[in-house]
């Protein structure tokens, strides 16, 4: 994973600092790494994960 590419990419899909869940998902399957290494990253660069397919976070 090229941690930097990543990063790139959820800051063009994230709006106002939100990304859905669905997006962290799909994002994190087109690159290749696990959703618990995306959570952490959208943790480091502090976006929010919206519309929860489990329904953690409205």
């Amino acid at each position: 994973m090229d941690k930097k590419t990543v990063i790139e990419k959820i800051k063009i899909r994230a709006k106002d600092g939100k990304l859905s869940c669905e997006q962290a998902q799909r994002l994190a399957e087109e690159e290749g790494i696990t959703y618990g290494e995306m959570g952490d990253l959208l943790n480091e660069i502090e976006i929010k994960v919206v519309t929860c397919q489990l329904g953690c976070f409205p």
